[in-house]
């Protein structure tokens, strides 16, 4: 089941997110530092309280198994762009235990539909060239990449 999450349970989102960035630590150990700390764990708590932010969570046998943050995000007109009013994905994990188990796509079923209530016309996430399982699953989900950052090391 895919509903948002009560404050009581950040702590079992703080579980994932740890997943999350252990994840980036082993695709990108030079920008992402390993550990998972008090501030990283304390920035849930700020999600939290962001009226613009949102944190769905999918729940299975009284555990929380996967989880998404949602941000809307404004950005006004300016010379070079539009004006742009969108849901961005900004966080998304499915516990490993509980991978291909149809746990991602329920909560993506989720927030289209919520976007889609709350009016957005586009839904967005950014994510990172290494993780070839997400960029599978997203494209799948009928998402397409639009802007691409590229790096050479010296």
């Amino acid at each position: 089941m895919v509903r948002f999450a009560e404050k009581h349970e950040l702590d079992s989102v703080n579980v994932l997110r740890r997943q999350v960035n252990e994840l980036h630590v082993q695709g990108e150990p030079t920008i992402f530092k390993p550990g998972f700390s008090e501030e990283l764990a304390d920035h849930i708590y700020t999600v939290w309280n962001d009226p613009m932010q949102r944190i769905a969570v999918c729940e299975r046998d009284g555990a929380i198994v996967g989880f998404a943050v949602l941000h809307h995000i404004q950005k006004p007109e300016n010379p070079f762009m539009y004006e742009r009013d969108y849901l961005d994905i900004d966080e998304f994990c499915v516990d490993e235990a509980y991978r291909r188990q149809g746990v991602a796509t329920e909560l993506m079923d989720f927030i289209r539909a919520f976007a889609r209530e709350q009016g957005f016309r586009r839904l967005e996430l950014n994510m990172w060239e290494f993780n070839r399982d997400a960029l599978a699953f997203y494209e799948a989900m009928g998402f397409t990449t639009y802007r691409r950052y590229i790096k050479t090391d010296l």
